[in-house]
């Protein structure tokens, strides 16, 4: 008879309005919003010190091919860097410079066969763009560049003061077409192999196709001056790590909102935005970045487990 009476005042209890665990048990449970997963902004990686396209590997290159020909139709000097680099960017690019009248202009050719979208992709943040009929139907020009094709490459040239903006530093529209008509003769017979490997990068493979998500198709691995350079990319995706000697600042730290400190290095920081670990080690500053497109999460994890088994080089 206890029991019963116990029983049914508890039942009684769990059925009043103010009951808490009657009014837990019919709610909803709320509601978990994920955070909003950080995607890289930027579709080519910073620049290490000195590889810019005026210091970088060796090989062959469209600028030095094309200055006897520009220096003759331009009626101005035209020299070259001797060197190239590959930029490590989305779609990645062999870049060699041009010193017109000690004017500064990049050409870029696509390490990789272009691509359907390879142009719009080069003309990201170009501002207004038009049609440039010399060079192909697909062609266009901006403020700042022009792109076309050149057999099966993309090509993007660069004066760092831009076409027709009347600064200093810039080239007006017929130099650039020229300029940009010498580089699609000479792309075809200049262009780099796909897979330049370095055993040092090795080490690093596994982890950099598993990011890639497939067995690369570009490999550009390389040292200047002593710093190395490892690049692993496909069509739509690229991994590089780059290490450059007695760097004296880190650029990114500068960055505001300041970036998160990553757990290595002295110091180190990790900068989703960029798809970017950086850090310091004794006299070394080495950048791991990954890059996609369509753009996904890179977290510093990642990063991490692409850089560490390079790590006893940089240690040294």
């Amino acid at each position: 008879m206890r029991r019963t009476v116990v029983a049914g005042a508890l039942a009684l209890v769990l059925a009043l309005p103010g009951c808490t665990v009657a009014r837990r048990a019919d709610r909803t449970p709320p509601r978990v919003v994920p955070a909003p997963a950080v995607v890289p902004t930027v579709i080519a990686p910073p620049q290490a010190e000195g590889l810019d396209g005026t210091l970088g590997a060796p090989g062959p290159q469209v600028c030095t091919a094309i200055t006897r020909t520009l220096t003759t139709e331009l009626r101005v000097p035209v020299t070259a860097k001797p060197n190239a680099w590959n930029d490590g960017g989305l779609p990645a690019m062999d870049l060699c410079t041009l010193l017109v009248e000690g004017r500064v202009v990049t050409i870029g050719v696509t390490a990789l066969s272009s691509q359907p979208d390879s142009l719009s992709r080069l003309m990201t943040t170009a501002g207004t763009v038009e049609p440039l009929p010399e060079l192909g139907p697909e062609a266009r020009i901006a403020e700042s560049r022009l792109t076309f094709l050149a057999g099966d490459r993309a090509v993007r040239v660069t004066p760092a003061g831009g076409i027709d903006q009347g600064t200093a530093d810039g080239i007006d529209r017929t130099k650039a077409v020229a300029i940009a008509v010498a580089a699609r003769d000479a792309v075809p017979t200049n262009l780099r192999a796909a897979r330049q490997a370095d055993s040092a990068c090795q080490v690093s493979n596994s982890a950099a196709e598993r990011f890639v998500g497939t067995h690369v198709q570009l490999r550009r691995d390389y040292r200047v001056k002593g710093a190395l350079t490892c690049i692993w990319g496909s069509f739509d995706a690229t991994v590089s790590i780059v290490e450059a000697f007695d760097q004296p600042t880190i650029p990114e730290a500068q960055h505001y909102p300041p970036p998160k400190l990553a757990p290595i290095g002295e110091p180190g920081y990790y900068l989703p935005d960029e798809g970017e670990l950086v850090f310091r080690k004794g006299r070394r500053v080495v950048r791991v970045t990954g890059l996609t497109t369509p753009p996904r999460e890179v977290s510093v994890d990642t990063l991490f487990g692409i850089v560490d088994p390079l790590l006893p080089l940089f240690l040294k």
